[in-house]
């Protein structure tokens, strides 16, 4: 296979394949989309500077360990594509391989839901008519938008890819606009005061420093996700290594980028009007600098920025049950193709998928947030999956030279990706993780009837308790929707 081979000239790789600018793109481009032009108020919401900064940190180890973890794998094991779901496949068998496909393809689905709604809340500081993004006519052009983007992706991967280059370097403008203006107009007393969130006279504060700094982890991550992006992809990839190198590349800039902007807008704005503002709220901390023109441009760059994010989700989204079809672990209609090469049915599939939520976001009070947290969590088990992986292979050597050159390490890498995962879980609560069980129930029948279409039993060994847990807690997390204590969205 070409995207395994290191040793094939430029010159001989298929035309269909993506070089590094355009994996680089697919890692930007999902991570840096409605996200970041709203950490202004997401971030500062429950958390003081000085929670924030402790959480970056933590966020800052924690995806480098991931993103080393993409890295190393996408060398060590080229053979497996579409980076989460065959790695779990790979380490902890079908099911768990399965589970995380499925999480994965539930993740990219809500993120897609929320970017929807973003831009229709953006496009309401226009058109007033559009409300805060989930009302009828949101969901109307929502719908239009999903049938837009499946019909440009049915035209090749590749395409699509090359237009999410362009609005990748496009959305940069108004960010590094927003940046320059903060540095000028940033206020020292302003980020310093009560820089701890304690209680301060009649205000009540923000509770200890650890539950500030829990509340920035679901923030955090989700302006994350899609560093794994090229990994998804790397089937798709001119050079292999190119993989590994863009998952790095797009992860330090986007970094530097988010620190910028959820830190330089506590030194504008006090914490209370932060935590007020509207999305994006990132126009709202330029708007009282240089006027309204400034929240069009905030406004507009989040436009670009959402929908090149869109068209990037939606392939990655595709990508996951198309391979999946073709592997046997979703039904083989799933791994159809057009004459272009698209995931035709997998593509059409997925647009089902966010319609149904897209029309579910209609009755949510604050359906951006809340479709923001669902993705976050519904991409936990992948990325833990991932980590565990990397680190199983480091213990046991396999891939490795006699030596163990590199083994320790990666072990390391491994080990902190997995803790980092696991404490994310933990700072996500229970209400995000029950919800999401309720999702991961449907999986099972899919994956029984990929099972039965391959003549193989359903479940091995101990794979039919993993289900039975999350079925249980799906059963759990029903009951306390229908009591009311939780899910208020």
């Amino acid at each position: 296979m070409v995207a395994g081979n290191e040793s094939v000239p430029t010159t001989a790789v298929q035309s269909d394949k993506l070089t590094l600018v355009p994996l680089i793109a697919l890692v930007v481009g999902p991570m840096v989309g409605s996200g970041i032009f709203n950490l202004p108020s997401d971030m500062s919401r429950h958390a003081s500077p000085g929670a924030i900064i402790i959480g970056w940190v933590i966020t800052g180890i924690g995806m480098l360990m991931l993103a080393f973890v993409y890295q190393s794998l996408a060398v060590r094991k080229p053979e497996l594509n579409s980076g989460p779901y065959a790695y779990a496949k790979a380490g902890f068998g079908s099911y768990v391989g399965f589970t995380s496909a499925w999480g994965y393809w539930l993740s990219a689905s809500l993120a897609n839901v929320a970017f929807v709604v973003a831009i229709f809340s953006a496009l309401s500081f226009f058109i007033p008519a559009f409300g805060s993004g989930n009302n009828l006519l949101s969901i109307v052009g929502a719908s239009i938008c999903l049938v837009l983007v499946r019909l440009l992706i049915l035209r090749g991967v590749k395409q699509a890819a090359l237009i999410n280059v362009a609005t990748t370097a496009a959305k940069l403008i108004p960010l590094l606009l927003f940046v320059l203006i903060a540095i000028v107009a940033f206020n020292w007393d302003k980020f310093t005061f009560n820089f701890w969130g304690r209680p301060n006279g009649a205000d009540a504060g923000l509770g200890s420093v650890v539950d500030q700094v829990k509340s920035t982890m679901l923030v955090t991550l989700w302006v994350f996700i899609g560093i794994e992006g090229a990994s998804v992809c790397s089937a798709r990839a001119a050079k292999r290594s190119d993989v590994g190198l863009a998952t790095v590349i797009g992860f330090l800039g986007a970094l530097v980028l988010y620190v910028l902007v959820s830190l330089l807008s506590a030194g504008l704005l006090s914490q209370p009007e932060l935590a007020g503002l509207g999305v994006p709220s990132m126009a709202g901390v330029l708007e009282p600098l240089i006027g309204h023109w400034g929240a069009a441009v905030i406004n507009i760059g989040l436009l670009i920025s959402v929908g090149g994010a869109f068209l990037s989700w939606t392939v990655i989204c595709a990508e996951i049950p198309f391979i999946c079809g073709k592997e046997g672990t979703f039904p083989s209609w799933f791994g159809r193709e057009n004459a272009s090469g698209a995931p035709a049915n997998a593509l059409l599939a997925t647009n089902i998928l966010v319609q149904i939520f897209v029309l579910v976001s209609y009755f949510s009070l604050s359906a951006y947030q809340f479709f923001a947290f669902i993705s976050s969590v519904a991409i936990l088990p992948p990325y833990v999956l991932s980590g565990a992986y990397a680190l199983k292979l480091a213990l046991k050597g396999e891939t490795y030279r006699t030596d163990g050159a590199g083994r320790n390490r990666d072990a390391v890498v491994g080990l902190l990706a997995t803790i980092y995962g696991l404490w994310l879980i933990y700072a996500a609560g229970l209400t995000y993780l029950l919800l999401c069980t309720i999702l991961f129930v449907p999986g099972i029948l899919v994956y029984a009837m990929a099972r039965r279409e391959r003549g193989e039993k359903t479940f091995a060994g101990a794979e039919v308790v993993l289900a039975a847990i999350i079925v249980v807690l799906a059963l759990l997390a029903a009951w306390l929707l229908y009591t009311g204590e939780i899910g208020r969205a």
